[in-house]
């Protein structure tokens, strides 16, 4: 997979480098439903830019993944087939490995944390990584902390994991760290998540409060358990060579405009996420708090020992940090 996205996108950029690229519209796609904070900041950013440009810039917004997948958006994106993407950590991690580091799991405690982490030195670094395969990064918005969801039960230790049929995105560390939990996860677009859950390919997924409620997985797997075992980001990247042939001022623009949708994004997401249980319960969904998160800690110490030797600058920099 890794490979073939890495490939795609390098010819892709090659060919549109060329090409003439025109900032008077700006086709912003990602995959969310409306409900989901990642539409609401997307809907934000489309009234910011006209605003800023004098209204010679639009936006375009192409919502619940009508443009495609992530992997799908991400590669066209690079191509300059459209212009910006609100994407997936997973997918930008196959092109840009570091970025998969944001998952480690129970590397974050809590999301201001997260926040003061991505938009420092550590951010800085993964755009610098994301050029290098034709993608500039403007911005980090929310994915969420992650907890599991499950058809039949709740799942408060590592034991009770154990052959879950568990739906990830396609991350590498994520899939690791269930896999050290003794659960057998699969990838599978967002988009397919529903159906599959419901025909039974699945026991259950992982997912932020926000994502399970806007996409009413909750009504499907009724058990939530807070694992909190994971952060995700949301990535906006634009096209490099896009975005190369900006003047400054629209540059600074767009790139302050993500950056305050993406604080509205943030606060929705932070908000949501501490009001969505009770609204849950209240619709049917049953809550469950792990036993003893250490437990989770020492089951899934393996999947930093795994990327230590490839990352271990990395790590060590985004544990300091994060603590």
């Amino acid at each position: 997979m890794k490979a073939t996205i890495k490939s795609t996108i390098l010819g892709a950029t090659i060919l549109s480098a060329a090409a003439p690229a025109f900032a008077d519209e700006i086709v912003f796609a990602h995959g969310a439903n409306p409900g989901n904070p990642r539409y609401a900041a997307a809907e934000m950013f489309a009234a910011l830019v006209p605003a800023c440009t004098g209204g010679e810039t639009t936006v375009n917004v192409a919502a619940s993944a009508t443009m495609g997948n992530d992997v799908e958006m991400l590669t066209s994106t690079a191509a300059g087939v459209i212009q910006m993407s609100a994407n997936s950590q997973g997918p930008l991690a196959q092109i840009v490995p570091e970025a998969g580091m944001l998952g480690l799991p129970f590397l974050f405690e809590d999301l201001p944390t997260v926040w003061s982490v991505v938009d420092g030195e550590v951010g800085e670094m993964l755009d610098a990584k994301a050029q290098n395969a034709g993608l500039k990064i403007l911005t980090f918005w929310d994915n969420g902390i992650r907890h599991v969801t499950h058809t039949g039960k709740n799942v408060p230790t590592p034991a009770d994991l154990g052959g879950m049929q568990i739906r990830t995105p396609s991350d590498e560390v994520t899939i690791a760290t269930f896999e050290a939990l003794g659960a057998s996860p699969a990838p599978l677009a967002w988009s397919e998540l529903p159906t599959a859950l419901q025909s039974g390919v699945f026991e259950g997924q992982e997912n932020p409060l926000t994502n399970i409620y806007s996409a009413k997985l909750h009504e499907i797997t009724s058990y939530v358990t807070m694992t909190g075992h994971k952060y995700e980001s949301t990535p906006v990247v634009a096209s490099l060579a896009w975005w190369s042939s900006l003047d400054e001022g629209t540059q600074s623009c767009i790139e302050s405009s993500a950056k305050e949708a993406g604080w509205y994004q943030r606060g929705l997401s932070l908000s949501q996420g501490n009001e969505l249980r009770a609204t849950m319960e209240a619709e049917g969904a049953t809550f469950a708090e792990v036993q003893d998160r250490q437990a989770f800690i020492d089951a899934t110490a393996s999947v930093y020992e795994t990327y230590e030797a490839q990352f271990g600058d990395l790590i060590s920099a985004l544990r300091e940090a994060a603590q």
